[in-house]
C-alpha cells in the first residue's frame, strides 16, 4: 500500500482515492478509510525528509511542501466525510421507511437510533463526533438521523466537527509516525493501532451511559 501510495504522492490520485474510500465508508464500513489516510500522510511525511550525501548529514527537503500536503489531505478527508455523512442522511431520510424497518430488525442499530435523536434534541451531538471514531459508527449516525428526520441544522455542524477531529487525527498518526519510523510498515501499523485504540474508546464511552441506565 505505501508504496502504491507512494508513486501517487503529490498528484491528485491520492486524493481522488482517499476520497472516495472515506465517502464509499459509510456505505461500507469495513473499508480501510482510516488506514488509506494514514498511510497517505505517512508516505507524504517520510517523502519530506532525505540523506544528504554531503557530509552524511540528513537534512529535511521541501517541509514545507509536505506540511500543505498534510493540510490538503486533511481538508480533503475532512470533506468527504462530511459529504458522505450528508448523502447517507439524505437517502435515509428519502426512504425513511425502509431504512427504519432494517434498523428496527437490529436492536443495536434501534437502540443506537433511539439515543442520537434524544442527544441531538437536547443539543447533545458530541455523540456524533465519538461515533466517528467508533467502528460503524458513523453509518449508524448519518443513517439513524435521516431516518429520525433530524434537521440538517441539527446534523451537519456535528457532522462537520466530526469530519475534521477525525481527519486532523488521523492525518497527524500519519504524519508523526512517518517523521519519528520514517515510511515504512512498521509506522503505519503503530498509527493504525492507535487510530483503532481511539475506536475502542469512543465505543465505551458511546455505550456507558446504557450502562448506567442498566444499573
Amino acid at each position: 500500500m505505501l508504496e502504491s501510495l507512494g508513486s501517487l504522492s503529490g498528484t491528485p490520485w491520492v486524493y481522488v482515492i482517499v476520497s472516495l474510500s472515506i465517502v464509499l465508508d459509510v456505505f461500507v464500513p469495513i473499508l480501510p478509510s482510516g488506514v488509506l489516510v494514514i498511510a497517505a500522510a505517512t508516505t507524504a511525511a517520510g517523502s519530506g525528509t532525505a540523506a544528504d550525501a554531503v557530509g552524511g548529514v540528513a537534512v529535511t527537503v521541501n517541509s514545507g511542501a509536505h506540511l500543505a500536503e498534510m493540510c490538503s489531505l486533511m481538508l480533503c478527508a475532512a470533506t468527504a466525510s462530511v459529504l458522505g455523512d450528508m448523502v447517507a442522511y439524505r437517502l435515509a431520510r428519502r426512504g425513511g421507511d425502509r431504512f427504519d424497518r432494517a434498523i428496527g430488525r437490529s436492536r443495536r442499530l434501534a437502540t443506537a437510533q433511539r439515543r442520537l435523536g434524544t442527544a441531538l434534541t437536547r443539543g447533545g451531538g458530541g455523540i456524533v463526533v465519538l461515533a466517528r471514531f467508533a467502528p460503524a459508527g458513523r453509518s449508524v449516525v448519518s443513517l439513524g438521523a435521516g431516518v429520525a428526520h433530524r434537521t440538517v441544522r441539527e446534523f451537519l455542524p456535528w457532522s462537520a466537527l466530526a469530519g475534521v477531529a477525525w481527519a486532523t487525527y488521523s492525518v497527524s498518526l500519519g504524519y508523526f509516525g512517518g517523521q519519528w519510523l520514517g515510511t515504512s510498515w512498521m509506522s503505519t501499523a503503530v498509527s493504525v493501532v492507535a487510530l483503532f485504540a481511539a475506536g475502542s474508546a469512543a465505543a465505551f464511552l458511546i455505550r456507558r451511559p446504557e450502562r448506567r441506565t442498566a444499573h
